[in-house]
């Protein structure tokens, strides 16, 4: 179904997870129990030797990956198991572009959207460099998702929806991906200047870790991507981290009726 579907219910759940950590069988078991548990779209991380966007947690989640030898192949090859076993999942390749570059753009396109992607993120891909990256993607039915920040200006967020698809991902605070006991109020506030020209959904991360959070930005945003605690979880539980992961997710998810007023 189209990505736009999965916003549908809103506010959705993105969830993130680093794929092959601790192993590429238990990222599958994962993702599959978070989707059960309630989560709308994932985020397959894709590990890389030098995620600088991301905090100590989602960093040593990629370096168990990459010594675990996961490659962007890997990755594509289990969004292919995923959206097999759960169609109606949302699938985002969330990647750095250098593994894209090496495997090679159009490949990687028509690979991915064979697999069932729906959409990709490439964190450090800037909208003013994004030409060819976002016709290589709309080309084989691929949605393109940019990276909003407090400090983009107007000029930049029209920019960023003009060459955007699926949903704009809103980081609801400078620096790092890392769970915090607060969300940023720079996060409403983005959003709002998001809407103004934009009818994409808005989902904010970047710090959102509990079920209190998740209802805090419901509030204002389509959709809530959680990452940082979800890695923290499987770090933690190993093994058992689906079992693990679906108890957080039903948790979080059960405070949505109260932000939909129902």
């Amino acid at each position: 179904m189209p990505l736009a579907d999965c916003f549908a219910n809103k506010p959705a759940l993105v969830v993130y997870v680093t794929c092959g950590d601790p192993d590429l069988d238990t990222s599958r078991d994962v993702i599959l129990a978070a989707v059960d548990a309630g989560a709308d779209v994932i985020e397959l991380g894709v590990p890389f030797s030098d995620p600088v966007a991301d905090g100590p947690v989602i960093q040593r989640a990629m370096d168990r990956a990459c010594r675990n030898h996961v490659s962007l192949q890997h990755v594509i090859d289990l969004a292919a198991e995923v959206k097999s076993a759960r169609p109606q999942a949302g699938l985002v390749v969330f990647s750095y572009l250098n593994p894209i570059l090496r495997y090679g753009m159009k490949r990687f396109a028509g690979e991915a959207k064979q697999a069932g992607v729906d959409a990709i993120l490439c964190t450090d891909m800037t909208v003013e460099e994004s030409a060819e990256y976002v016709q290589s993607m709309r080309g084989h039915g691929l949605d393109t998702v940019f990276l909003a920040a407090p400090t983009s200006t107007d000029e930049r967020l029209r920019r960023i929806a003009d060459a955007g698809s699926g949903f704009v991902y809103a980081v609801s605070r400078l620096g790092v991906t890392g769970a915090r006991s607060d969300v940023s109020t720079d996060a409403r506030s983005l959003v709002e200047r998001i809407k103004r020209v934009t009818s994409l959904p808005v989902a904010v991360g970047f710090g959102v870790s509990s079920r209190e959070q998740f209802r805090a930005v419901g509030e204002y945003a389509d959709a809530v991507v959680i990452g940082s605690a979800i890695v923290s979880i499987i770090e933690r539980e190993h093994k058992n981290a689906p079992t693990a992961v679906a108890e957080f997710v039903r948790s979080v998810k059960a405070g949505s009726a109260a932000v939909l007023g129902v």
